[in-house]
């Protein structure tokens, strides 16, 4: 009897909604504050400079996922970029780590969410939170699609609606944009603040690259992903820089750097009931975005489960629901275990650092594919050796500068 495959469901719609609420999120909605402590007013600054560092290395994962349109991702473009199936591996075993480790920092999160309202038992909180997300990512992808493509829509119209609450700010804006440099912050230090703030919201924009690890179970994948990616980038980074700029021209920076819920505090004028909804929409990003962590790494460990560079076990399909089952519980194991040692900001600061690494790694693979097959005419996005460049460059120099910030 042949092994079962993953199922090809996923369209353009479903993968730009997939794509932009791996992204949009918990990320944004409990960070938003910590990042203004760190940049002041400068923080729309901090995320645009988070979504152009995305941006160049979606732009080499947009041409890999049509070069390479497998579920493993990073991992396998590692392996093409050197030809070592060690790196490889240690690759791929980095995403499911980040992916881990995200996963527990937003159950973390959603459990603080929980907190501001009701007094309840963080552990048992934990453990209920991410065996709902367990149950729904072992249920189907079509399931854990439709569980995302709903919840981003509801997170991406709140987002709109604190804009649209906090319009007027923008009135303020022809006398205060100078403040928006940040050179005399009262939090941090000038530019060193706004770069330091921009790590910490990096942990905001990541999730990009988790979509490729769908490639198998996208329709017509090499035109379908890098175009997913790339739009998803760019609604995301817009969307970010839209609430950032009015959350700080309109409330006490103080007042947003301490709120655990700064959406609901941007509200709150708006009255009771609109501070209850978008606490309950900051609970749901939580929700959404360790489901989708959730789901990238269970498929990335049965990818390398194909290809031997993992325990045989976690390459099983479900014949029912057609999902890397084995995976999906084995991650959801590790998500509860480390959702249970360590805070929110210390798993988010990880995951980032995780990441940049990796990026820096797929961007020069990337770079010496190019420069072996250069392939002008194949199908999907083929962009010029300086992009994966310069996307290796700016990842390695945050990753450092980072480094030598918290150190320092």
């Amino acid at each position: 009897m042949s092994q079962p495959t993953l199922r090809r469901v996923v369209t353009l719609p479903f993968l730009i909604f997939y794509g932009v609420g791996t992204m949009v999120g918990c990320g944004f909605y409990a960070l938003m504050g910590k990042v203004v402590g760190i940049a002041g007013m400068a923080a729309p600054i901090a995320f645009g400079f988070c979504g152009l560092l995305a941006l160049l290395t979606a732009l080499s994962f947009a041409e890999l996922s049509s070069r390479f349109p497998v579920s493993m991702g990073s991992a396998r473009y590692m392996y093409e970029g050197f030809a070592s199936i060690r790196l490889s591996t240690v690759t791929g075993w980095l995403v499911i780590l980040s992916g881990v480790v995200s996963a527990a920092a937003l159950a973390v999160a959603s459990v603080g969410f929980l907190g501001d309202m009701w007094t309840i038992d963080p552990v048992l909180a934990i453990i209920i939170i991410v065996a709902a997300m367990v149950a729904v990512a072992a249920w189907g992808i079509g399931p854990s699609i439709a569980v995302v493509s709903l919840i981003t829509t509801i997170e991406v119209a709140a987002l709109l609606y604190v804009f649209g609450a906090n319009l007027d700010g923008l009135s303020h804006l022809p006398e205060r944009w100078p403040e928006l440099l940040a050179l005399d912050s009262p939090f941090e230090f000038g530019w060193i603040g706004v770069l330091a703030g921009a790590f910490l919201a990096f942990y905001a924009m990541i999730g990009f690259e988790d979509m490729v690890t769908l490639a198998e179970e996208v329709k017509s994948v090499r035109h379908t992903l890098p175009i997913a990616i790339v739009v998803s980038i760019l609604l995301t980074t817009l969307l970010y820089i839209m609430v950032s700029l009015v959350a700080v021209l309109s409330l006490d920076l103080d007042t947003l750097a301490l709120s655990a819920t700064p959406m609901a505090e941007l509200v709150r004028e708006q009255g009771h009931i609109a501070s209850i909804a978008l606490w309950s929409v900051s609970l749901m990003t939580g929700i959404n975005g360790a489901l989708v962590q959730l789901v990238m790494a269970a498929r990335v460990a049965y990818g390398m489960a194909q290809r031997n560079q993992a325990p045989g076990w976690l390459g099983s399909i479900s014949p029912h629901t057609r999902t890397p089952v084995h995976a999906t519980l084995g991650i959801g194991a590790v998500t509860l275990a480390l959702a249970l040692l360590f805070p929110l900001t210390t798993l988010a600061k990880i995951t980032s650092a995780i990441l940049l690494l990796v990026f820096a790694g797929v961007n020069l693979a990337l770079w010496r594919i190019k420069r072996a097959n250069p392939d002008v005419a194949g199908a999907g996005p083929r962009y010029p050796r300086w992009v994966p460049m310069t996307g290796f460059a700016v990842s390695l120099l945050v990753l450092l500068f980072q480094g030598w910030y918290e150190l320092g």
